[in-house]
């Protein structure tokens, strides 16, 4: 570029500013319980034997036992659980996460079936609920 004292200068570099990041999205209190949920429900899960599946008990009431198929949120703050009772109804438990208070329980897998139901690897796939997972009513 220009000379002093009889050297040559180095050409300036342009450097292009960083692109930057978007900030990330902040979790609602119902994405981080329905996040937390799901790691504790793989980890109850990996310690089933072959004869078990997972189950979620009710605190403080008579209802039994929520055979869990599976979980989702509302945000800001409704978790979402979906399943079958002890006699094979279908139900869904709607809680605020303040209110959040849950007990997995191993229980005998159903008897037709030849290998215990795991959903610890569908929770994150975006599981609807229904049935056959598609979000249809059955």
């Amino acid at each position: 570029m220009g000379k002093a004292q009889g050297r040559t200068l180095p050409m300036a570099t342009t450097r292009k500013p960083a692109a930057k990041k978007a900030p990330a999205k902040a979790k609602s209190p119902a994405e981080w319980a329905h996040d937390r949920l799901v790691a504790y429900i793989r980890q109850f899960e990996a310690e089933l034997d072959a004869k078990q599946e997972i189950a979620m008990g009710f605190a403080g009431d008579e209802t039994g036992v929520l055979r869990i198929e599976g979980l989702g949120y509302f945000d800001p703050d409704i978790i979402t659980f979906y399943g079958r009772d002890e006699a094979g109804a279908k139900t869904q438990l709607i809680q605020h996460v303040t209110q959040l208070s849950v007990t997995l329980r191993a229980v005998p897998k159903e008897e037709e079936a030849d290998t215990p139901r795991r959903i610890g690897f569908q929770l994150d796939a975006g599981w609807l609920g229904g049935d056959s997972g598609d979000g249809s009513v059955g």
